[in-house]
C-alpha cells in the first residue's frame, strides 16, 4: 500500500448577503459639505415668538427644511450662527439691539459663506438694496406667500440670490422711473445709524448696539442731517415716513 500525502481542499466560499439598513424616515440636517438628500438647516431670527412659531411650521411643512435654532435679537443671532452654522439664516430687519442690518454685516464679516435671507414687513426697495449691500443673499416681504418663502430658502441655500416678486417689481419701477433716493448719499454705517434713530433708538442705545462711543454716533448724526438737509430728528423721521422706511404712528 502506497502511502502519500493527504490532499486537503479548502472549504468552498460562502456568499453572505448583507441587507441594507433602512433609511431613516426623516433625513438628517445637511452638513456644510452638502448632502442633496438632507434637510436644509435654518436659523430663524424674529423678535416675535408667535411669528417664529408660524414660520417654523411653514418651513418644516415643506419636508425640505429644518429650523435648528431661533432667536429674537441680532446679538443672539450672531452667536447662534457661529455655533450652529446653518445653511441659511432667515432674518427680520426690525430687531431690538443692533438691528438686522448690523447683524447681517457682522455675520458675513465672520463667515463669508453664510447665506442670509431677509424677511421683512418693509416693501421698500431701498431697504432691500441696503440689506443686499450688507451681505444678505435674498429679500422677501412677510406678505409673500408660503410657497415664495420656501422657494426663497431653497434658492438661497443653493447659492443663488433671490428677491420676492413685490420687491423685484419695486426695484424695477424705481430704475425705470429714474428715481434717486435721498438716502443714496449715506454710507452703510450712516444708514444703519439713521434707521435705528428713526425707529426710536437714542444716541446711547445706538452706541451700545453698534459698539461705538456716543460721541461717534453724534458725529454720524451730524453728517446724516447735513447730507439729508435736515435740522432735527423730527425732520429725519418725517423724511423716513415719506419714503416708506417706517410706518406712520397711529394712536
Amino acid at each position: 500500500m502506497r502511502h502519500g500525502r493527504l490532499k486537503t481542499e479548502s472549504a468552498p466560499a460562502v456568499a453572505i448577503t448583507v441587507r441594507p439598513r433602512k433609511a431613516p424616515a426623516t433625513p438628517p440636517v445637511r452638513p456644510l459639505t452638502g448632502d442633496r438628500n438632507a434637510l436644509i438647516s435654518v436659523l430663524l431670527v424674529d423678535d416675535h415668538a408667535v411669528v417664529r412659531t408660524g414660520y417654523r411650521r411653514l418651513l418644516e411643512a415643506s419636508g425640505k427644511i429644518k429650523v435648528v435654532a431661533e432667536t429674537g435679537s441680532g446679538e443672539e443671532a450672531c452667536r447662534l450662527q457661529a455655533e450652529c452654522t446653518p445653511d441659511v439664516v432667515v432674518m427680520d430687519l426690525s430687531l431690538p439691539g443692533m438691528g438686522g442690518l448690523e447683524a447681517i454685516r457682522r455675520i458675513r464679516a465672520k463667515d463669508g459663506r453664510c447665506r442670509i435671507l431677509v424677511f421683512s414687513m418693509h416693501e421698500n426697495a431701498l431697504l432691500a438694496e441696503r440689506a443686499i449691500q450688507a451681505g444678505a443673499t435674498g429679500y422677501i416681504t412677510k406678505s409673500s406667500s408660503s410657497d415664495t418663502m420656501v422657494e426663497a430658502v431653497l434658492q438661497v441655500s443653493g447659492g443663488k440670490h433671490y428677491l420676492g416678486p413685490d420687491i423685484a417689481q419695486n426695484l424695477a419701477l424705481n430704475r425705470i422711473a429714474g428715481e434717486e433716493s435721498p438716502f443714496g448719499s449715506l454710507s452703510q454705517r450712516e444708514f444703519e445709524v439713521f434707521e435705528m434713530l428713526v425707529n426710536g433708538k437714542g444716541t446711547n442705545e445706538i452706541a451700545a448696539a453698534l459698539f461705538l462711543t456716543p460721541k461717534t454716533v453724534s458725529n454720524y448724526l451730524s453728517q446724516i442731517k447735513q447730507k439729508l438737509d435736515a435740522s432735527s430728528t423730527a425732520e429725519l423721521v418725517h423724511l423716513a415716513m415719506q419714503h416708506g422706511l417706517i410706518k406712520p404712528y397711529v394712536d
